[in-house]
């Protein structure tokens, strides 16, 4: 290379690393800018937060260290958590016996009259407890199949077995939906690999695609607790409140909240704990691939 050459590629050289260093410097982040972003996210979402924490909070600060310890103690709060946190226990795990089944059909299979199922699943969302309540005291009680359970001295109303009904009734679309986006989100691919190698729908099922789904599983099951936990309308209308029979934690902090408000302060501020406790450990348990969202 000549001496002309060499002067007239230093030029270009640092040329080309300044164009290089402006290059770098544009496509470095706005860090201001995210920041002012973020903070104006943070205040758009303020009023909801506020709107969901503040009343939790209120209920913590009215049940007052004396007044609670007094009231928990008793026979039937400890009742009233027990029905609730074994029938819920219950209604999950039969939640996921026969909801399993439909979300893994309805996610793999196509039929006419689709949309009319998926919407049926998803009706108990959208309609309130208190009609599932009647609707199941209409069929089960004494007006529907209960008549012909009485000569033989059977009842389903208005009998823990009551509670069970109206929780998974209320509690089965959430766990179905879950599910059913866990099943969707498994590859095809690995299917048709799995029958190629020989394996059958079952083993399929249990070797390829329950394992991928497994944390939507998990999560629809938690959501599908989480709600048998809090229902009310549909126990109270389907299965009373009977105390030690039929009375769950919801159904108890309604009667008591208008003869003693501080015994009802006292149950929900027990019902908030447990509640929180139970979430906080299945998701320290399960990790964060669990996924549990707000919705299904």
């Amino acid at each position: 290379m000549d001496t002309v050459s060499i002067r007239h590629s230093f030029p270009a050289s640092r040329r080309s690393g300044r164009s290089i260093a402006v290059g770098r410097i544009a496509a470095r982040p706005d860090l201001q800018g995210w920041a002012s972003t973020k903070l104006l996210a943070l205040l758009a979402a303020l009023p909801l937060l506020l709107y969901l924490f503040v009343p939790i909070l209120g209920v913590v600060m009215r049940a007052i260290l004396g007044n609670w310890c007094s009231y928990v103690v008793c026979p039937r709060v400890a009742s009233a958590l027990r029905i609730s946190l074994m029938s819920a226990s219950t209604s999950a795990i039969i939640v996921v016996i026969i909801g399993t089944p439909v979300a893994y059909w309805m996610s793999h299979y196509q039929f006419r009259g689709k949309d009319v199922v998926d919407t049926l699943i998803d009706l108990p969302l959208a309609l309130p407890p208190v009609f599932a309540g009647l609707a199941l005291l209409l069929l089960f009680g004494k007006q529907g199949i209960g008549r012909w359970l009485e000569p033989y001295h059977l009842r389903i109303s208005l009998t823990y077995l009551a509670v069970l009904m109206a929780q998974v009734f209320v509690a089965s679309p959430f766990y179905v939906k879950q599910a059913r986006a866990g099943f969707e989100a498994v590859p095809i691919d690995l299917r048709r690999a799995s029958a190629t190698l020989g394996a059958g729908p079952f083993r399929t099922f249990w070797r390829v695609t329950a394992p991928i789904a497994r944390p939507a599983v998990l999560a629809g099951a938690v959501m599908a607790w989480a709600r048998a936990l809090g229902e009310f309308g549909a126990c109270l209308m389907f299965a009373g409140a009977f105390p030690g029979r039929t009375e769950t934690m919801p159904v108890a902090i309604y009667t008591t909240s208008t003869t003693n408000l501080p015994a009802a302060i006292a149950l929900a501020a027990v019902l908030l704990i447990v509640c929180f406790a139970v979430l906080l450990v299945v998701r320290r348990l399960g990790g964060r691939g669990l996924g549990i969202s707000a919705t299904p």
